[in-house]
């Protein structure tokens, strides 16, 4: 009985948080969804004009613009990684680079859309520097509002957040192994090949779609980039949403909302599950 009310109490424990998703998370995710799937004044159902027509072009835009960015990431974040746990021992190196990239890998917003304005925007620090050895970067169409802009901005707390992912995977390689394919003969590159690569690469896939989902969810950067105009479907979904009186189209911007959602719940759901497979060599 003891051991009953024990386990009891711990429950209550959690009644705190679950009421909270349920109020914050809980709540508006149904009625985000109930409105999405509300007849509009249109004779199709918002969420299908959702995903037809110009706004299947903001869908596409904002998807191959978080595949770029996370696939780059990922290759850069994993060498950082890499790096990071083979060079384990020189002094400090570890802490400073996981911490700055928990930091970073939570940056966004604002802030961060400033910082590379004052730096790659028109007259930015880094432009004149450039252009005074002869780059100039704006002379080539560089733009930090167009999309290689943005996927250059995404990239500051995308590689971070794919080292986040990735150095507990790479502590998980236990030396043995590397010692074993080396006494049978395997070269270095053998090795990352045929032991390392595979071992390592529900963790690679696990976060390359964790970065996806970060950058397709990612709103308050872009838009402060592109004061607005951006074609990515969170900006677009503000436009319906806050603008409803002109144009009359309120439940178009909750089925954009419920289709990143659902999106967005795809990937990381595959995310965990890969995760959940590279946890077992940790074991």
């Amino acid at each position: 009985m003891a051991g009953s009310s024990k386990r009891r109490v711990r429950h209550l424990v959690f009644l705190p948080y679950v009421a909270f998703l349920a109020i914050f998370l809980g709540w508006p995710g149904l009625y985000v969804f109930r409105s999405a799937f509300a007849r509009g004044t249109a004779e199709s159902s918002p969420m299908i004009e959702a995903v037809t027509g110009q706004f299947r072009g903001s869908f596409v835009f904002s998807l191959q613009l978080s595949f770029i960015s996370a696939s780059i990431g990922a290759v850069i974040g994993a060498l950082v990684a890499i790096a990071v746990v083979r060079l384990d021992t020189v002094g400090g190196l570890r802490n400073t680079v996981v911490g700055y990239s928990a930091v970073a890998a939570n940056m966004g917003g604002i802030p961060l859309a400033f910082a590379f304005l004052a730096a790659f925007g028109m007259q930015g620090l880094a432009t004149r520097l450039l252009r005074e050895i002869n780059v100039d970067i704006i002379g080539w169409g560089f733009r930090i509002s167009d999309f290689w802009g943005i996927v250059l901005v995404y990239l500051y707390f995308q590689i971070p957040l794919m080292t986040l992912v990735l150095v507990p995977a790479l502590d998980g390689l236990r030396r043995t192994w590397a010692e074993a394919a080396q006494s049978l003969g395997a070269s270095s590159a053998q090795y990352w090949r045929l032991v390392a690569l595979p071992i390592l690469t529900p963790a690679l896939l696990g976060g390359f779609l964790l970065l996806v989902a970060n950058a397709f969810a990612a709103y308050a950067t872009a838009f402060a980039l592109s004061s607005g105009g951006s074609r990515l479907v969170p900006v677009q979904i503000r436009f319906f949403l806050q603008g409803d009186t002109i144009t009359g189209k309120t439940n178009l911007g909750y089925a954009l909302a419920a289709w990143m959602v659902i999106i967005t719940g795809v990937l990381v759901t595959g995310f965990q599950l890969l995760m959940r497979r590279a946890e077992r060599w940790r074991r």
